[in-house]
């Protein structure tokens, strides 16, 4: 009875009653702690933000400590499918943070509940720890997929590392070139996703992959939109056959602060696997980055994905943080286009 005194005393109100201004001081604290925990400036994520709520169409919940702000969560429709897009709080009278962030949650989960348009929901919360949050997400029985942020300190290879020098061992199967990614690369790349991607577990967290269309949205997302950080054309790189024009492999690159470049795809085409290409575009990818300003490179993976885990232990990256990705499917999987 008391535990529920205690959480009635935190009001949690509409998102969609709150402007930009109310809501700045948070997210500028939510900003220090993405630097602090991920190495990642997320300015340019909250300002785009920040223009949404202005808008007053994001769907979420504010959590309010004697009428100060101490905690927000929002979602994004995508047709049929609601992706959790964040979910942080602050130290206040009633909660602790983690609890706060359930309340914020469990209200969130309970409006899609009642959404019968939505037979998907997707979360991938980076801040929190594996564990943090699953109370609320496995009451309402969602999955869990355990996935790793991965980094590497550039610093100790930048003096004998040279441009290219890092996968100058291993040459390329005969009719295929490495080049910088080109505009012209998209549509392609879509396509090299969609099938890379069929049956793989990375397609049961993040159902884009699963179809054409979806692959596109979800390049545009990476290339477009700072939310995975600035996209960097220069640092990221495409195996393809000159002749049929056919992608092998491709590896994007994104700058999330001044001096951390992350790896937000690296996709070897089926055709070609089994010949150490994810390796060789990540050497040739970690030299020229150790040129550069950056001094360390992160990367997400899927904990069960077990090849890629191996190929990232042995380029030397380690483990900085686990989280995890919640998905719940109500209405089977839908069909691909």
């Amino acid at each position: 009875m008391a535990g529920n005194l205690v959480k009635a005393e935190l009001e949690i109100l509409d998102l969609r009653h709150f402007s930009a201004r109310q809501l700045k001081g948070l997210l500028e604290s939510e900003a220090r702690v993405w630097q602090q925990r991920l190495r990642w400036d997320y300015t340019g994520a909250i300002e785009l933000l920040l223009q949404y709520l202005d808008s007053r169409i994001l769907p979420g919940f504010v959590a309010l400590d004697r009428g100060k702000v101490c905690g927000y969560s929002f979602c994004v429709y995508e047709g049929y499918k609601a992706v959790i897009g964040d979910v942080f709080a602050v130290e206040n009278h009633v909660l602790s943070p983690l609890e706060t962030a359930h309340e914020l949650l469990r209200h969130l989960v309970q409006i899609l509940d009642h959404s019968p348009e939505i037979e998907r929901i997707e979360s991938q919360l980076l801040l929190y720890n594996s564990g943090d949050l699953g109370l609320p997400f496995e009451r309402k029985g969602f999955q869990n997929y355990p996935r790793l942020f991965m980094e590497i300190d550039l610093g100790r290879f930048r003096v004998a590392l040279r441009p290219g020098s890092f996968g100058a061992a291993q040459r390329l199967p005969a009719g295929l070139e490495l080049r910088r990614w080109l505009p012209a690369d998209y549509q392609p790349a879509a396509e090299l996703i969609r099938m890379a991607y069929e049956g793989h577990i990375d397609a049961q967290i993040n159902d884009q992959y699963r179809s054409l269309n979806g692959s596109l949205r979800f390049l545009h997302n990476i290339v477009r939109f700072p939310g995975c950080g600035i996209f960097d054309p220069r640092s990221s790189w495409v195996l393809h056959d000159p002749e049929s024009r056919a992608l092998a492999g491709i590896l994007l690159c994104s700058r999330v602060r001044n001096d951390t470049a992350h790896i937000t795809q690296l996709c070897i085409s089926k055709q070609y696997r089994g010949r150490q290409l994810g390796g060789f575009m990540m050497r040739h990818a970690m030299g020229e980055l150790a040129q550069g300003p950056f001094e360390a490179i992160t990367l997400t993976v899927t904990e069960a994905n077990h090849p890629a885990v191996r190929l990232y232990d042995e380029l030397g990256f380690t483990v900085r943080h686990r989280f995890d990705a919640y998905v719940r499917e109500t209405q089977g999987t839908r069909p691909s286009f």
